[in-house]
């Protein structure tokens, strides 16, 4: 054996200039060398490629690999190409060579130049290709990404169903290597008998990976979650990080605000063709964007190790996705922060999703989702749960690198209940789900319950004070304990562990932390965050602001609203804003505008809170510009085509009075709208003449009092309000 170590590590130093092999990479590479069937389960950044790439250059004859990403093929070709002083050492082929390509490959595989040859599950549907195939010399077969093969994994294709079928055509004997970064014990089950491993050596790497910090944010309000995203950037400033949408839609309109609030981004989704996908996913690599906001479309076989920060905007599909994609952050094994912002809306949203699919389907999506939400709402150490869910047990109490370790939940003694939970799932033989279970222990009936007569089973409604949320929180820990287990074949049934046995015979008191008030913690900090964002303005600043601008209007002779609006100094009552930058983030006031008057505005409210040791509500203001500067454009562009005000603000869904608010504060701003199309209609020239008169003379903002002292015309304020934009498009700006 010492030889063949020694021939390994010269092989390996030979073709790839490693001088040591990482974790079980040498023994998988010796079962593969043997001809044993083999099946690796490695995460992502622990070297899988070499397991099958090492033993393919040392063996006779070539490797067939299949990849189900056509995209990154050449991707994988060219990096084992980049080891080799020879080309042709390995090729890809799919749908996208030319015939000429197609014949070169085929050539350099004849006559054996090629060790290895990454195809698409498709070509190998391929009668041709089989023939082909078949006439070769290859000596063994590995499938790349095997959790493809079932509809539990994160990437289900259809075709890897028709492997083993399309090998056995090729050659029956062929030893397989079984490949995949995630995969849960079902999922496992399900690769071994469709590929019909024999006897395969199984070796299975930690899912761990401790440099990992995990961490579930209540989702608020959207223009909060955004500005917490933006915040913990701005934190972690010139670091790379990747922040996951459930839509394009999303990724747009994010990667948009934080641009705005002066971040490098980009969005990256699959409706962008491949040209700008390939640009944008080589700025990201290349630094010139510190942060890509990406649908899942993003990330298949990105290798930059040090994203820092793994941020999801909306809760994954699965908890599988979600390992897979926070996999991204610290492969290089230093810092990498994973932020989930979750909220029950997000949930059903993808409950919606799956409305349309097939019952099974449904079924399934439902089950894996259940589990995402037990990871989010869970209370217990958050590495402990998602190693639980690939079947690996983390004995450590404290992780310390999450934030139920960091922040314990309170624990409560919950032996009476276990034993309950125990009770009902042995009634029920152990042949139903937890959602069952729960209904049978809450006393909840249905068609289905009462057709079993499992309404008369002693254990229904023993554990009715308290809710379906608190039971399946309970069952999830009794997980977690290895008191139940999920049945393997039949995915989703409860059933008791021999631990559990023991427990039922002899109890004993037993404490777990439980977060089934998730749901009501965030209607909570909803509830005060949303009061805290509605700060009021400081009267007596307002009313020092309002003299200062009745002083500066005397001065060049303009009525106060030209200078600014009363909402304008409302919002600098507010804001408090002491520099010129600051100023121009108050709503109707343009760059120009606080060049030619903010100064002494500035001048008055910096001093007002030094005096009065005022602390700004807060120094972060949020850029905006999905939905002002959407308005915004929206009715710029339609005032231009001359639409009817009314059909503008319909569309928008504003009522006519909060469409000319916007519209004051456009031109406030000091954007020109031609309005004279709705104004003619309304009013005629003398009327129009008396109103603009008035309002050069006025000293107050007050359209009320414009009303009464214009009695005789009988303007409404609509009518007034029109004309004021008209007198600031005019004289204003």
């Amino acid at each position: 054996m010492a030889v063949a170590k020694v021939s390994l590590l010269d092989a390996l130093h030979e073709h790839f200039g490693f001088d040591s092999f990482k974790g079980n990479q040498e023994k998988i590479i010796k079962s593969i060398l043997s001809g044993k069937d083999t099946f690796v389960i490695m995460p992502t950044g622990g070297g899988k490629s070499l397991c099958y790439q090492l033993p393919a250059l040392m063996s006779p004859g070539v490797a067939l690999i299949v990849s189900p990403l056509i995209a990154l093929m050449k991707n994988q070709v060219d990096l084992v190409r980049s080891y080799s002083s020879k080309d042709n050492v390995a090729h890809f082929l799919n749908s996208t060579l030319t015939k000429a390509q197609i014949k070169k490959v085929r050539t350099d595989l004849q006559t054996g130049k090629t060790k290895m040859l990454y195809v698409a599950p498709e070509t190998l549907t391929k009668q041709e290709n089989i023939d082909f195939f078949r006439e070769l010399e290859i000596s063994f077969i590995a499938v790349d990404e095997a959790h493809c093969i079932s509809e539990w994994g994160h990437d289900f294709r259809p075709e890897y169903r028709r492997l083993k079928e399309m090998i056995d055509m090729i050659s029956p004997n062929l030893p397989i290597i079984a490949l995949t970064a995630t995969a849960t014990p079902k999922v496992q089950s399900d690769i071994v008998k469709n590929l019909e491993l024999r006897a395969p050596e199984v070796f299975m790497s930690s899912f761990n990976r401790p440099n990992l910090y995990y961490e579930i944010r209540p989702k608020r309000k959207k223009e909060q979650t955004i500005k917490e995203i933006v915040k913990f950037i701005h934190l972690h400033k010139g670091k790379s990080g990747i922040i996951y949408t459930l839509n394009r839609k999303t990724t747009e309109e994010l990667a948009d605000m934080l641009v705005a609030n002066g971040i490098k981004a980009v969005a990256y989704h699959a409706g962008l063709d491949a040209t700008t996908r390939a640009q944008r996913q080589d700025m990201f690599l290349h630094e010139e964007v510190e942060v890509i906001v990406a649908t899942i479309a993003f990330g298949m076989g990105i290798d930059k190790p040090d994203v820092r920060f793994v941020i999801h905007y909306n809760i994954p599909k699965s908890l599988e996705n979600y390992y897979q994609e926070t996999g991204r952050a610290g492969r290089d094994g230093l810092e990498g922060n994973c932020i989930c912002f979750y909220s029950y809306q997000d949930v059903q949203k993808l409950e919606h999703l799956m409305r349309d699919k097939p019952l099974s389907e449904r079924e399934m999506g439902a089950q894996l989702i259940n589990e995402t939400v037990a990871y989010a709402e869970s209370a217990v150490c958050r590495r402990k749960v998602i190693l639980h869910y690939f079947g690996e047990k983390y004995e450590t109490e404290d992780c310390g690198k999450c934030d139920n370790c960091r922040n314990p939940k309170e624990k409560i003694e919950v032996k009476n209940r276990v034993v309950i939970a125990l009770k009902a799932i042995s009634a029920l033989e152990e042949r139903f789900g937890s959602d069952y279970v729960v209904n049978i222990i809450t006393g909840k009936s249905n068609p289905q319950i009462t057709t079993f007569r499992h309404d008369k089973l002693d254990v229904f409604g023993e554990g009715k004070e308290f809710d379906a949320h608190f039971w399946n929180s309970l069952l999830r820990q009794m997980m977690l304990e290895g008191l139940i287990e999920k049945d393997i074949e039949e995915y989703g049934l409860l059933k008791i562990t021999e631990k559990g046995r023991k427990f039922m015979k002899k109890p004993y008191l037993i404490h777990v932390a439980l977060n089934h008030q998730f749901e009501e913690e965030v209607a909570e900090e909803e509830e005060m965050a949303a009061q805290e964002a509605q700060p009021t303005a400081d009267p007596v600043l307002f009313e020092m602001l309002k003299d200062l601008r009745k002083k500066v209007a005397k001065e060049k002779n303009l009525p106060p609203f030209v200078i600014f609006l009363e909402t304008s100094l409302e919002d600098m009552a507010t804001q408090f804003p002491t520099t010129t930058q600051e100023l121009e983030k108050i709503q109707g006031v343009s760059k120009g505008k606080a060049i030619r008057y903010g100064k002494q505005f500035i001048d008055v409210i910096s001093k007002f809170v030094e005096e009065n040791d005022i602390v700004k509500p807060d120094d972060f203001v949020l850029k905006s510009v999905v939905n002002k500067s959407g308005l915004k454009v929206f009715i710029i562009q339609n005032i231009d085509k001359k639409m009817p005000l009314e059909t503008i603000a319909r569309n928008k869904e504003l009522s006519y009075s909060q469409l000319l608010d916007e519209m004051e504060t456009i031109v406030a701003s000091g954007t020109k709208l031609n309005l004279d199309y709705c104004i003619d209609e309304e009013l005629d020239d003398y009327a129009q003449d008396e109103i603009l008169e008035y309002f050069k003379g006025c000293e107050t903002s007050s359209l009320a009092l414009a009303k009464e002292e214009l009695e005789e015309g009988n303007y409404s304020i609509e009518q007034l309000k029109l004309m004021r934009i008209k007198f600031l498009v005019v004289y204003g700006n």
